[in-house]
């Protein structure tokens, strides 16, 4: 019931810390830049794309697929398009993203639970650790395959990290310590 409520309580602090590093700090934009001439480069992917919305890659690396652009070519990329898209906070996204980081928080609370470690700086630790393999698990990865900015990936991997820092806080003080 206590891991329960520490992913609950983590989750909130994760929440809160996620919210400010993308509302109130500059994190959650850097790396990330407007598509020069937005309003010609949108009419041209609009027109080439029509209603087709899904997340592509060019050029086309897929098994048994010709390469239109053989390497250093021509421009690669990784295009998530949706031909009506919005990027407005919808509340249904922010109840998502809070779902998801109780999950998160849970399942560290839960490993945090089945150790022996004694002292509150250890247990933090530990999540923080935990923390540490989910920022690079994707972040990395999409630096290395799909070219995303390095300061992105840094900064993506920051929010991460203090957000299982800030949940380690609340689950180390909820989660009871085992017997070693």
């Amino acid at each position: 019931m206590r891991t329960v409520l520490a992913g609950f309580a983590g989750g909130i602090l994760m929440f809160v810390w996620a919210s400010i590093a993308h509302v109130a700090l500059p994190l959650g934009q850097i790396g990330v830049n407007a598509l020069p001439n937005e309003s010609q480069s949108i009419a041209a992917i609009a027109s080439a794309m029509g209603e087709n919305g899904g997340l592509f890659i060019f050029p086309d690396m897929r098994p048994g697929k010709p390469m239109a652009n053989k390497k250093g070519t021509g421009p690669s990329g990784l295009l998530v398009y949706q031909p009506h898209g919005s990027f407005e906070m919808a509340p249904s996204q922010l109840a998502t993203e809070f779902a998801k980081e109780v999950v998160e928080v849970f399942i560290a609370a839960t490993l945090l639970s089945l150790t022996a470690l004694q002292g509150y700086a250890a247990r933090v630790g530990f999540v923080t650790l935990v923390g540490f393999v989910a920022a690079i698990a994707t972040n990395i990865s999409y630096w290395n395959w799909y070219a995303f900015p390095l300061n992105y990936t840094l900064s993506y991997g920051l929010i991460q990290l203090v957000g299982y820092f800030a949940a380690g806080l609340a689950i180390a003080w909820v989660v009871p310590t085992r017997s070693p």
